[in-house]
């Protein structure tokens, strides 16, 4: 048991150039959009607008704290039926739920923080009438929705990593922070490549160049740490 805690370690920390590289690449997509065109397009600023409408809601109105536990009750059973698991019993409350499964792993214990289910549910929806609609009415508003639920998914998020999650405490706080902020910023470039002129070759191009040079500055720095302490023990 200790290994493996010692070993989920080793692999946050060894993940974490890697966040840094996508928050980089990130940042020069976004630079890029913002020197191409000064102009907000009608998707992002809809999509804008929505997580906006959100924060508002988030600060000045009752929170719906038993829809974000019914979102985070069915995702846990959504990537567990994924996995090949049975699920059983989810139970749902204001102050907290729970779902019965009959096995875990990394992606279904962590998957309520990076998999935003209310923003999945209006984009199945979309794509569902896209099949029998052609163009689908009212394209800003579904934008606006997907804005709303991400917003929500991203408060709700933060908010429940800054209390005491047991999902959190059985990979260990570094891995599961990284693993999290990875992939919910991995979220956020699948919507930069869906509403921006950015290339997902672009993007991921980006990504490695960034986290190739973190890797390689992080190993020359160390590098140079373990020649200087030993020339001083010598």
């Amino acid at each position: 048991m200790k290994k493996t805690k010692s070993l989920r370690l080793l692999c946050g920390i060894a993940l974490l150039p890697a966040c840094l590289g996508v928050t980089c690449a990130l940042l020069d997509a976004f630079t890029a959009v913002n020197r191409a065109d000064s102009a907000i397009s009608s998707t992002s600023a809809a999509l804008l607008g929505g997580c906006a409408v959100w924060m508002l809601v988030w600060f000045f109105l009752p929170r719906p704290a038993r829809s974000y536990v019914l979102a985070h009750e069915l995702t846990h059973a959504l990537y567990a039926l994924l996995c090949g698991a049975d699920v059983s019993r989810i139970r749902v409350s204001a102050s907290g739920g729970s779902v019965s499964l009959s096995k875990s792993n990394v992606w279904i214990t962590l998957s309520p923080y990076f998999f935003p289910f209310y923003t999945f549910v209006i984009v199945l929806f979309y794509l569902g009438l896209s099949v029998f609609v052609k163009p689908v009415p009212c394209k800003p508003l579904w934008f606006f929705l997907v804005g709303f639920t991400w917003g929500f998914h991203l408060c709700f998020t933060i908010n429940s990593l800054l209390i005491h999650q047991p999902d959190i405490q059985v990979y260990g706080r570094i891995f599961s922070y990284v693993f999290i902020y990875f992939l919910n910023l991995s979220v956020i470039a699948l919507w930069m490549i869906a509403t921006t002129p950015v290339k997902t070759v672009t993007l991921a191009a980006s990504f490695l160049t960034n986290t190739r040079s973190i890797y390689a500055l992080i190993a020359e720095g160390s590098t140079t740490l373990l020649l200087n302490i030993f020339e001083v023990l010598r």
